[in-house]
């Protein structure tokens, strides 16, 4: 680790806390197995990056989120919003909105307008 990160540098710190994180990780008892029995060796174990590193239930989330991140950037929840009280919850009755508007159909159609109470939660859209 030390000839590959070309001496104690910033990059040879971080990759030592990444090992000794996961080592040590309660949560990840598999990764300390495999390098205690020999599965694993010291040259393979460097050479790992974080995401292999991890324990099976971190790759789960870890897949979980990136799905969601990609499931909400189709649907353009990143878009940028509008704080407003022109729009009345059905849930909740508060005014308490955030906005945006996209062009879902065709360009000679109205925009369809996306809403989210920030009180509750509650989404929904109209044109």
């Amino acid at each position: 680790m030390h000839r590959q990160n070309g001496g104690v540098n910033a990059r040879y710190k971080a990759k030592y806390r990444s090992l000794i994180f996961n080592l040590k990780d309660a949560n990840n008892p598999d990764l300390r197995r495999r390098v205690l029995s020999g599965e694993i060796t010291g040259d393979v174990l460097v050479n790992l990056s974080a995401e292999e590193l991890a324990s099976d239930a971190r790759k789960s989330e870890n897949a979980q989120i990136r799905k969601t991140a990609l499931f909400e950037a189709e649907r353009g929840q990143h878009m940028k919003k509008a704080t407003t009280d022109q729009f009345q919850c059905g849930k909740c009755k508060q005014r308490k909105c955030q906005y945006y508007q996209m062009q879902t159909r065709s360009a000679d159609e109205p925009m369809t307008t996306f809403v989210t109470c920030t009180n509750c939660g509650n989404r929904w859209k109209f044109c």
